[in-house]
């Protein structure tokens, strides 16, 4: 008895589903590459509960003639090509027939179209891939499709499908890459009748990138156009001050056709080089034109990777193109934009602090007033150097220049060269504030900083907080090439990075102040301007409680605008947008937001952007007060991000590259 037979066409139906419909934004792809195929100006989406519950496309295209209707819903059925030949010159975005019928299979679709402009159309409804419908109808010119309970007769489908909010991030995303695809087309997207895209369709990317992205962003593109024998490129990119912390923003058009290609993208990182900071990326809409010949995109059924016939020579040219564009630009960042009064001087935003009556300190009642705005918080000795007549010299004062200002005010408390500590072999001081009991112990307590990192270890459940090995009594040699710290004991050498080292000293000092930002959080005489996508903007509002957990009041100004009225005094002074900026960047890519992985993750942004940089002189009251803040971390031997704080090299392994010992 035979055991081989010929499928059921409705369950092979279901199976193609299973390739070309992954989820709603699937379906959304294929009827919009279709309305764009059948050449529309305008195209209409509307989506329900993430797609789920119902999408539809609306297009002012050519239309399906009425004997074609259900034709279209048969598998492999297509208009656009008809011989073996015509797979390698593909013009169009869809033409493998598959797209109708799968959909069609797992869904309840209502098709309503018509060819001509007399008001006459054809109507077809179609559940579960069973023919419902079939009749004449009044439309306009064009087509209106609807798929509605999308995955309702395959619930293993269903249960797999992810947020409402991820689900319609996926719709988005790629309606983005289509409207910047075809700039000429008027684009709208609603969700539950809010609008999260329209484009005017009149052929400018720029606008297309203003309506997606934000008029700034669009302002800070560069246009790039390149071309040779037998590809043409033509698009934007971003200076590389301009970026964002993944690829999600460099889409790449080749005919019209939005793709996703690594080599592509490698040749455009290539092009930046050492332009761009680590783990950073540009915004980019890249267009390449070439013979149909040259790509092959019936590689995947979703058509988003593609082959190309010379791909070595197209990222030689793309790489090119990049480097071509950016050598030509003057790429200092430019300072933020400061709003300049009648006197000619800029805005100054005041710290204020009122006295608090009744809480038994003799100085509560003392006004406070700040010397400078939005200047970090100080630690004990900086306040107790300030207050006693400090034994510096002027000489170093000056030798210590404008930067690091912390550690310098904090060296005239901890550094006394008229009483010089200790000095090493090489004449520099030791280090005068690493005071060890016998057996490696501080003598001090810790922090607190660290006393709060270890309260909220055990609250959280950690148990016992860990231990960490003491840090060594050291004495400073000298600073390396303005980045690394030299210093040495009995047991050998050490390198600090002091980039690394002032992150973790100013992350415990923010992870502390974090936990309590309503003490310092201030209005701002002038609020900060922050512009996001539509589908950012729209998930960002429903998220906004989050930053008033750590001081922040982001306010919705309408569209894709939002205003930060006011932020916590200490923020790093300049810093302030960039670092609101990435925190919401990190509230909007995390799933699972809870007040401590933001409380982290707000300290590691802060401490990053106040800390010292590679290249900057310390002196030396600036390098032992570093060295004495770090002993009194918790934490000392790794910044936030889990690079190395010290490296060191034993005697013995000094002696061995000497060959003193063999």
């Amino acid at each position: 008895m035979a055991k081989i037979h010929i499928l059921d066409e409705h369950i092979a139906n279901q199976i193609a589903a299973g390739e070309v419909v992954e989820r709603p934004a699937s379906v959304v792809k294929e009827l919009v590459e279709n309305a764009m195929d059948a050449g529309s100006t305008v195209i209409e989406v509307s989506v329900e509960e993430g797609g789920l519950h119902s999408i539809r496309v609306t297009d002012n295209g050519s239309g399906i003639e009425p004997d074609d209707c259900e034709t279209a819903f048969y598998r492999h059925a297509t208009s656009k090509i008809s011989q073996g030949r015509d797979l390698f010159q593909i013009t169009s975005l869809g033409f493998r027939g598959e797209a109708l019928p799968s959909i069609a299979a797992v869904s309840k679709v209502t098709l309503t179209t018509s060819s001509n402009t007399d008001g006459r159309g054809r109507r077809i409804v179609i559940e579960g891939g069973q023919l419902k419908v079939n009749e004449d109808t009044a439309a306009p010119r064009g087509t209106d499709f609807i798929v509605k309970e999308l995955f309702y007769n395959t619930p293993a489908r269903l249960k797999y499908m992810k947020t409402i909010q991820t689900e319609l991030g996926h719709i988005s995303d790629y309606m983005y890459r289509l409207a910047l695809s075809r700039a000429d087309i008027a684009f709208t997207v609603r969700h539950n009748g809010n609008v999260l895209l329209q484009t005017m369709g009149g052929g400018d990317t720029r606008n297309v990138i203003a309506a997606i992205y934000g008029t700034g962003t669009a302002k800070a593109m560069l246009p790039i156009e390149a071309e040779d024998m037998d590809y043409r490129i033509s698009g934007f990119i971003s200076r590389p001050d301009w970026t964002r912390a993944n690829r999600n923003a460099m889409s790449f058009i080749v005919n019209g056709r939005y793709i996703r290609s690594y080599a592509l993208t490698q040749a455009v990182l290539r092009g930046y080089h050492t332009m761009l900071p680590i783990n950073r990326y540009p915004l980019m809409v890249m267009k390449l034109d070439m013979h149909p010949s040259l790509v092959d995109v019936n590689v995947h059924p979703s058509k988003l990777e593609v082959r190309f016939s010379k791909e070595a020579e197209l990222t030689a040219l793309i790489q090119e193109a990049v480097q071509k564009v950016l050598m030509q630009e003057v790429l200092i960042p430019r300072p933020a934009k400061q709003h300049i009064g009648k006197e000619g001087a800029a805005y100054i935003q005041e710290q204020l602090s009122f006295p608090r009556q009744g809480m038994g300190d003799p100085q509560a009642a003392a006004p406070h007033h700040a010397a400078k705005p939005f200047e970090p918080a100080e630690d004990r000795s900086v306040k107790e150097a300030k207050a006693t007549p400090s034994k510096l010299s002027e000489a170093t004062r000056q030798e210590a220049g404008p930067h690091a200002p912390e550690l310098r005010e904090a060296a005239a408390a901890s550094y006394d060269v008229q009483k010089p500590a200790s000095r090493s072999s090489s004449g520099m001081p030791a280090s005068s504030g690493n005071n060890f009991k016998p057996g490696g112990q501080r003598e001090s307590s810790l922090s607190p900083a660290a006393r709060q990192v270890s309260k909220d270890w055990l609250q959280t459940g950690g148990g016992a907080a860990p231990e960490i090995p003491a840090f060594p009594e050291l004495s400073l040699i000298g600073q390396h090439h303005g980045t690394y710290l030299i210093a040495q004991n009995d047991t050998g050498l050490y390198l600090i990075d002091q980039h690394a080292a002032h992150e973790r000293i100013n992350y415990e000092d923010y992870f502390e102040k974090f936990g309590r930002p309503a003490d310092a959080s201030q209005e701002l005489l002038l609020p900060i301007t922050l512009e996001f996508t539509p589908s950012d903007a729209l998930k960002l509002k429903e998220r906004l409680h989050w930053f008033e957990q750590v001081g922040v009041y982001l306010e919705h100004f309408g569209g894709q605008t939002f205003l930060v009225r006011s932020h916590p005094y200490w923020f790093p002074k300049g810093e302030e947008r960039d670092l609101i900026i990435e925190m919401a960047e990190w509230v909007l890519q995390e799933r699972n937001i809870d007040l401590s992985k933001l409380r982290e993750a707000s300290s590691i942004m802060a401490s990053c952007k106040a800390s010292i940089k590679a290249n900057q002189k310390l002196t030396e009251a600036e390098s032992v007060k570093l060295l004495d803040r770090l002993a009194a971390c918790r934490q000392p031997y790794t910044c936030p991000h889990g690079r190395p704080i010290v490296i060191s090299f034993s005697t013995y392994d000094l002696e061995k590259l000497f060959k003193r010992v063999m």
